[in-house]
């Protein structure tokens, strides 16, 4: 009897590790590509963004970071305050 509860044990152990193991596969693929490092921003689209930004329209500017890259609302807040314009 002990065996069995020990075999039903660690056969729970091992299914939980692997949902946990999948879920967080699925997690990283849906995670959207770092838009500073090889981006999908096209510089016109970083200076609309640039311009919202400097001119008090920040919810504006992440939406259209959103509505381009499909990031979540925090992560293009955080690119957004990130954001700088280029030095003359």
């Amino acid at each position: 009897m002990s065996n069995g509860i020990v075999i039903l044990t660690l056969t729970a152990f091992l299914t939980a590790a692997v949902i946990g193991l999948i879920m967080l596969a699925v997690r990283l693929t849906r995670r959207p590509r770092n838009t500073l490092i090889g981006g999908t921003l096209s510089p016109e689209l970083i200076e609309q963004i640039l311009h919202l930004k400097t001119t008090g329209q920040l919810d504006q500017a992440v939406f259209l970071i959103r509505g381009q890259t499909g990031m979540s609302h925090r992560a293009a807040s955080r690119l957004l305050r990130r954001l700088r314009p280029a030095p003359a």
